[in-house]
C-alpha cells in the first residue's frame, strides 16, 4: 500500500533527527513507500469549500545539518490526501485549535492522525479529568481563592498552565512556600485561562514515565528522570532518559484508557505517570518514539504505520 501523507508541523530545518518523534514518522513512511508532502500550520487554509495547503513535497535522510530535501513550493487540496498528521507543537491556542476546525472538513475521508475533533476536545491535561481515580488530587481554576484552598489541604503542590507544555511555567509549592498569590498574579496578567493545580508526587524524583500508546496498545515506556535539583523532568529542560519497563499498575492504567483512545482515533497518544498515578494523556504531539526503539529495540514507528495502514485498508 502506497499512501499520500500530508505533514503539518513546525519547521522542518529545526528538529533534532536523533530524538524529534514527527522525523521518524516521516522516516518510516518512506522505507514504506509511502510519498511525503510537508507544511507549517500558518499554509492551511480553507479556501471556497476547499482544506487546502502551500508546501513542498519532501524527502528525509539521517544526515545531521543535510536531513531533508524539499520540492518546489505548491498548493494542494488536502483531500487528495490519504493520510494528514496533525503534528505541530503545542501551545493549544486558538491557532491551534482552529487547525482542527479546519482538518475536521476533511476527515475521515482523509485520515487525520491524531483525529482532530477529539484532539481539540482532549488536551493533554484535561482528557485525565475523565479517570479521576487514576489520577493524583487534581484542580483547574482561576479563581485565587478555590487556588489557595487546594494548596491548604495539600500542602505540596505542583501548579502549572493549563495549555502549556515541555515543562514552561510549572512550579512546585512546598508546604512553606509563599509564592502563590505572586504566581497567580503573573499567569493573570498573560492570558484568561485556569491553572492546573495538582498534589506533588515525590516519586517524581525516581522519574516521570512516558507510556507510548499505539491505537489503544501500549508498546512501552521510557523513564524521564529529572535533573539535579529539579522538579520537571520533560526532555526539553535537563531530563535524563532511561530504559524502564511497565509495571501491573502501568498496564491497568493503559487497560482503562485504551479503549477510549482507540474509539476516538488517537492513533499515537503518550500518557505520563509518576508512581501509581497517571498524570497527563499526550494527544497533540506525542515524542518519545526514538528513545524508546533506542531502548527497546522494536520499531514502534513501523507499528504506528501499521495501525494507519489498517485503517486506510
Amino acid at each position: 500500500m502506497s499512501l499520500k501523507v500530508a505533514i503539518q508541523m513546525d519547521p522542518i530545518n529545526h528538529v533534532d533527527i536523533d530524538a524529534d518523534s514527527t522525523f521518524r514518522i516521516a522516516e518510516e513512511a518512506q522505507v514504506r513507500g509511502h510519498s511525503l508532502f510537508y507544511y507549517t500550520p500558518d499554509h492551511l487554509s480553507y479556501r471556497e469549500g476547499k482544506v487546502c495547503a502551500r508546501g513542498w513535497s519532501l524527502t528525509v535522510r539521517r544526515e545531521n545539518g543535510n536531513h531533508f530535501s524539499l520540492g518546489e513550493q505548491t498548493d494542494v487540496d488536502l483531500k487528495d490526501f490519504d493520510v494528514v498528521w496533525l503534528r505541530q507543537d503545542p501551545p493549544f491556542d486558538m491557532s491551534y485549535i482552529t487547525t482542527t476546525h479546519i482538518l475536521d472538513m476533511i476527515h475521515p475521508d482523509t485520515l487525520v492522525v491524531n483525529d482532530p475533533f477529539w484532539v481539540r476536545n482532549y488536551p493533554e491535561k484535561l482528557l485525565v479529568l475523565a479517570f479521576p481515580d487514576l489520577t493524583p488530587p487534581t484542580m483547574i481554576a482561576r479563581d485565587f481563592a478555590t487556588l489557595k484552598s487546594f494548596k491548604a489541604k495539600h500542602g505540596d503542590i505542583i501548579l502549572k498552565p493549563l495549555y502549556g507544555n515541555g515543562g514552561a511555567g510549572v512550579f512546585r509549592l512546598d508546604a512553606n512556600d509563599r509564592n502563590l498569590a505572586s504566581l497567580h498574579e503573573l499567569f493573570a496578567g498573560i492570558n484568561r485561562e485556569p491553572l492546573i493545580a495538582q498534589k506533588f508526587l515525590p516519586d517524581v524524583s525516581n522519574g516521570d514515565k512516558r507510556i507510548i500508546l499505539v491505537d489503544g496498545e501500549p508498546l512501552g515506556a521510557i523513564n524521564r528522570v529529572p535533573a539535579a535539583g529539579e522538579t520537571r523532568s520533560n526532555m526539553h529542560v535537563g531530563g535524563r532518559p532511561e530504559k524502564i519497563g511497565l509495571t501491573e499498575r502501568d498496564l491497568e492504567i493503559c487497560a482503562a484508557i485504551g479503549p477510549l483512545l482507540r474509539e476516538k482515533g488517537q492513533i499515537f497518544v503518550g500518557i505520563d505517570v509518576i508512581g501509581d498515578y497517571l498524570t497527563e494523556i499526550n494527544v497533540t504531539s506525542p515524542t518519545g518514539i526514538q528513545e524508546l526503539e533506542r531502548f527497546d529495540g522494536v520499531n514502534i514507528a513501523e507499528k504506528i504505520w501499521q495501525a494507519i495502514e489498517a485503517r486506510r485498508a
